[in-house]
């Protein structure tokens, strides 16, 4: 029997050899800057919420998109400023109340005679939790260092990710198109109307579900508010805060704010408990079969099972910035592949006319 030798080239060697240094020095580098990373994204998920109103200024008259984003930017600022001191000192009044109530709940949860009493008796919950609490307030329940210098690097890193990502939406929305016309300046001119199509649909995906999401979690977080004063449950702002915050992440968010919502109000009275219980559940079927359809409309059309994995995919790989990139990065996958299967059909098409006129 005859042997084979297989030879490569030296190129070909030095070629594969290059690519895996890269990757691994680019999984290096992702490591070392993920936070810088969270940032960006942030940023872009940002950019993309307020572009719409860009556009909408400069379609109604406004000459320049400059102007447009300084106004759009401007105006957004306004609102934040304006909502945060409205809300800000109740939020923190609230929350610093939540924090001091919570042994109180665990006690609730744990007494001997519920079914969790077994906490109290084997572990004492409720006197770690009250410990945590005196040492190292909301920090100390969160298992986190309650110590002045840790507390301090935290405001720190708060006030320049908050600067670094208005000044990373702010360049974003200013010079993003510029780099995109960019981006299509480099392919073929052929290409370049094809290249564009899709662009178009992955910005309509991916800036429907940002603008989506955003209202519908601003919806939930303003009417569980509204609910749970109307009801008289303790932390009504903190709480309607939570459940908007939680609402953001897809499919399990908005059902894990309803339980801990829930529990709160079944821990102040029953009767609130369940007419708590009752409105989470009747408003998410309204999220899901009412909202959802009329917010997102036709942008982004993907089915329940391939968001279930690719919110699973997401949160396995970053967490819930992973679970909040998921359906983005699955719905610009989708506009990809369709668009694949559409030239490939014609190009099938295309061979077979001409295989019919050969034929003739």
């Amino acid at each position: 029997m005859e042997e084979r030798l297989v030879r490569f080239r030296p190129r070909a060697i030095l070629v594969v050899l290059g690519i895996i240094l890269a990757a691994i020095v680019l999984i290096q580098v992702v490591q070392a800057a993920v936070g810088v990373l969270v940032w960006i994204f942030i940023a872009v998920f940002l950019a993309l919420a307020l572009n719409p109103a860009v556009s909408w200024l400069q379609d109604h008259g406004v000459p320049r998109r400059g102007l447009a984003v300084a106004i759009t930017f401007v105006g957004a600022i306004l609102v934040i400023v304006a909502v945060g001191a409205t809300l800000i000192p109740t939020l923190v009044e609230q929350v610093n109340d939540f924090v001091d109530a919570v042994p109180g709940y665990v006690a609730a949860l744990t007494a001997d005679e519920g079914r969790l009493g077994f906490m109290e008796r084997e572990y004492q919950i409720t006197d770690r939790v009250r410990d945590a609490i005196s040492k190292g307030g909301a920090s100390g329940v969160l298992g986190l260092s309650g110590t002045a210098l840790a507390v301090t690097k935290g405001v720190v890193t708060a006030v320049v990710a908050t600067l670094t990502i208005t000044f990373l939406t702010l360049f974003m929305l200013l010079e993003g198109p510029g780099w995109v016309e960019r981006f299509y300046g480099l392919m073929p001119e052929e290409k370049q109307p094809r290249w564009r199509a899709v662009g178009q649909d992955i910005y309509r995906t991916i800036g429907g579900y940002v603008t989506g999401n955003l209202t519908i979690s601003l919806i939930a977080g303003i009417v569980s508010s509204i609910v749970l004063l109307l009801v008289g449950v303790p932390f009504a702002i903190a709480l309607g805060l939570l459940v908007a915050i939680l609402d953001l992440i897809p499919l399990a968010g908005a059902t894990i704010a309803a339980i801990l919502v829930t529990t709160v109000a079944l821990l102040d009275a029953t009767t609130s408990g369940i007419i708590v219980l009752v409105f989470f559940v009747i408003y998410q079927q309204l999220e899901n079969h009412v909202l959802q359809p009329v917010v997102y409309g036709r942008t982004v059309q993907l089915s329940p099972l391939v968001v279930l994995i690719a919110v699973l995919i997401g949160a396995e790989l970053a967490g819930v910035i992973g679970a909040l990139a998921a359906i983005p990065v699955a719905g610009t996958i989708q506009v990809l592949l369709v668009d694949w299967l559409k030239h490939r059909r014609l190009g099938l098409v295309e061979r077979r006319s001409g295989a019919v006129s050969d034929l003739k």
